[in-house]
């Protein structure tokens, strides 16, 4: 062995076992991989080898505390993967049931500690006459060894019989064998398994031989991560979800990152599946293959303001400086904002919501006398089809597509609405007043000019073989050139479509042009968009993710249920669904509480936090329907004792206490313990929904789908523990659940 330095290597699940360990033990972890790695061979470290073949060894931890110690399998000499931390006596009276090998399908070091699989998938002594079928007694063993799964654990798997079996066993076992099994489990055929988990990280399938004695090598193929300092570490334990993906990507997503593709491309899956992470991973894939220099020709985006500074500081993280400094992240509100202010650096006017804008059209429509049309259905026309499509002229309008729109209107009632519209954009000017969407469709029709005059400027210098007209270009006082090379978008499902043809225009199409990670089950604002004919097409260029990392099995089942089997588009003019999305995580079953009042369920919502008063108050929140219920929830809490702490627009007011907000406000977070109140009809959805049943069933039907996919999103914010709480009539999202919960109790 040399004298000093080696590699060391965090193997993939050692870090959560690592997060579990008090704080003295974490600290002297820090310690120890720092030490390690600059001289192995100290003698403070006990290092001990436990078998024949010489892999397998440990080292003290805490040189003043023997209690634990580091489990390593040695790769080479000076190259070392910590597989686990232990209890001393754990090793000593265990080392025989600590497995390990190189995977004859993956490539991939399989590690699996026996004693932990054994605590939590307990052996008959015997079998017994009425023993239930094994749940996987339709595989051979070598039908499994063949899907990768890991060969210690096969015969334990042949003789699991329940479904609480198998989650303890994925627990332990390595991840490719937990998502085996797991796909198995839920029904997917044994060739699609092989198709859709074997193979994209099959050795074989790539059609390369491997020495199965080269640990080094199997080292590098396995979801494990070199430790170069006490921050890598650190990241990895602390910042949960996120430190683990910024290091363990899974091979299938690792591939998306750094494909090339002909086109645009599109992430899907549901939440909690990597998706951001995915776009993170693959910004910094683009900005490490552009030339030297100092422009920022990748533009980072999404919707919402806090998410776009949350990307900031994910990617800076995650690439450092020098990423950093060759993306514009913004949110594309602001980057519409930027646009017009471009054109009209002059212009004051004052931004309106939705709701504000749908005031005046009611006001404009009284003043009028016009009766033929309500409000509502002119604020959604004008939204959804005028700005929605950067209908700018009379034309453009009765040439748009109204699809999911509900009511049609001939040419006649299309001339009616024009004329409207009309005079409600002047009122607004009148009151030196815009929306968001105003600025959204002028930013659009302000960059497909632009992009004209690019493409017309590029063609004259097609017909002169090669030669610009230098007046031309100069004469707009600077040079005309796309704005970016490359554009990734974050919850893609939220953008309009005036938001993606002013995307569509700021990059020219060709290889790479625009990546995007969405969830439509996510949607949570009215954009109905269809890419294809906003010039962005994805066809063959799609892929999906269905494996959760965040969320349990259990809260992932409430989710599911409160989506209750309703249809999504997929951006594209075909069905998105959710069907294999899973989780690896076992946990609690989520609660379920009525009460009498309001006031009555306030009190459940103090006694639930401070029941889990074992848990940070910052990893806990509370969510709600209206601003109003956020206001009283922090007041009932800091009556109990319990410090509060608002979401607004621009994050939590301050850094400690639990966090308070409404639905809206928890796009994008997570969070380890989360309540969920209020959730009683009339509010979840809104009363006012039900009034469109009778007008206009696709309203209806598109409203329901939008309070279904705000629930969703609170639901899905939990990672380990969730309470559902509410008064009165409960919603009617949460029949599934309940009607769940009382088959489990009978």
């Amino acid at each position: 062995m040399p004298a000093e330095g080696a590699t060391l290597r965090l193997l993939d699940k050692a870090d959560r076992e690592i997060a579990e360990l008090d704080q003295k033990t974490l600290g002297a972890v820090y310690g120890f991989q720092r030490d390690f790695r600059k001289d192995p061979r100290s003698g403070g470290f006990d290092l001990r080898q436990h078998t024949d073949d010489g892999r397998l060894w440990s080292a003290r931890v805490d040189r003043q505390d023997h209690t634990y110690r580091a489990l390593l399998l040695r790769l080479t000499d000076n190259d070392w993967l910590l597989v686990s931390v232990k209890h001393r006596e754990h090793i000593g009276e265990h080392v025989d049931r600590l497995a390990y090998g190189i995977n004859r399908i993956t490539g991939a070091i399989d590690y699996v500690d026996l004693k932990d699989v054994a605590d939590a998938v307990p052996e008959e002594t015997a079998p017994q006459p009425d023993s239930p079928r094994p749940l996987f007694a339709d595989y051979s063993a070598e039908q499994l060894a063949g899907l990768g799964v890991a060969e210690p654990l096969i015969s334990i798997v042949l003789k699991l019989t329940t479904d609480d079996e198998v989650r303890g066993l994925a627990t332990y076992a390595p991840r490719h064998t937990a998502e085996v099994l797991l796909r198995l489990r839920d029904g997917t055929p044994y060739e699609l398994v092989r198709q859709q988990v074997t193979e994209p990280v099959a050795v074989a399938a790539l059609d390369q031989a491997f020495d199965v004695d080269d640990w080094q090598a199997a080292g590098e193929r396995s979801p494990a991560v070199v430790i170069t300092d006490d921050e890598s570490l650190q990241s990895i334990i602390e910042e949960g979800n996120f430190g683990r993906w910024k290091i363990f990507l899974h091979p299938t997503q690792r591939k998306l990152v750094d494909r090339i593709y002909s086109g645009s491309a599109k992430v899907g899956g549901g939440p909690g599946t990597g998706k951001t992470i995915v776009a993170l991973h693959r910004v910094k894939h683009l900005v490490d293959q552009l030339p030297s220099g100092h422009t920022k020709p990748v533009l980072f985006t999404t919707f919402n303001k806090n998410l776009a500074a949350d990307l900031r500081a994910r990617l800076l993280s995650l690439g450092g400086l020098d990423t950093l400094a060759r993306v514009e992240i913004v949110h594309v509100d602001q980057l519409a904002t930027r646009v017009v202010r471009e054109a009209d650096p002059g212009s004051a006017k004052r931004r309106i919501d939705d709701g504000q804008a749908l005031r005046e059209w009611r006001q404009m429509l009284v003043e009028a006398g016009e009766s033929r049309w309500e409000a509502e259905f002119l604020s959604d026309e004008w939204n959804q089809v005028v700005l929605g499509q950067a209908a700018h002229t009379r034309s453009d309008y009765f040439q748009a597509r109204r699809a999911g729109r509900g009511r049609s209107v001939n040419r006649a009632e299309r001339a009616q609405i024009w004329q409207l519209t009309e005079r409600f954009t002047q009122r607004l000017d009148l009151k030196g007043l815009e929306t968001h969407r105003q600025v959204a469709e002028r930013a659009a029709r302000l960059e497909i000019a632009r992009k004209a005059k690019i493409d017309e400027a590029q063609q004259t210098k097609d017909d002169n073989g090669g030669l610009g007209n230098i007046h031309v270009e100069s004469g707009t006082g600077a040079w005309l050139r796309y704005r970016y090379r490359h554009i990734v978008v974050d919850e893609a499902q939220d953008l309009s479509p005036a938001h993606w043809k002013m995307l569509r225009a700021m990059v020219p199409t060709g290889p790479d042009d625009i990546f995007l990670v969405g969830d439509t089950h996510q949607r949570i604002y009215d954009n109905q968009v269809t890419l294809g004919s906003l010039g962005i097409n994805i066809r063959g260029r799609s892929a999906k993710l269905t494996l959760s990392y965040r969320t349990t099995r259990e809260i992932l089942g409430s989710a599911l249920g409160v989506l209750d089997g309703t249809e999504y588009d997929d951006l594209d003019g075909d069905t998105d669904e959710l069907s294999g999305y899973r989780s690896v995580l076992h946990g609690l079953r989520p609660t379920l509480r009525s009460a009498r009042s309001w006031e009555e369920e306030l009190d459940l919502v103090a006694d639930q936090v401070l029941a889990w008063h074992d848990a940070p108050r910052e990893s806990v929140a509370v969510c709600v329907p209206t601003n109003d219920m956020v206001t009283q929830v922090a007041y009932r809490l800091k009556q109990r004792g319990i410090e509060p702490t608002e979401i607004t627009p621009e994050g939590p007011k301050k850094p400690e206490g639990v966090h308070i907000g409404t639905m809206y406000r928890f796009k994008g977070l997570e969070y380890q313990r989360m309540i969920i109140a209020g959730v009683s009809e009339g509010l979840v959805p809104r009363a006012s929904v039900d009034q469109w049943e009778r007008t206009d069933r696709t309203r209806h039907k598109r409203e329901l789908q939008r309070a279904r996919s705000l629930l969703f999103v609170a639901v899905t914010r939990a990672r380990d523990a969730l309470a559902i709480s509410w008064n009165g009539e409960p919603s009617r999202f949460l029949t599934p659940l309940r009607a769940a919960a009382a088959d489990r109790n009978q």
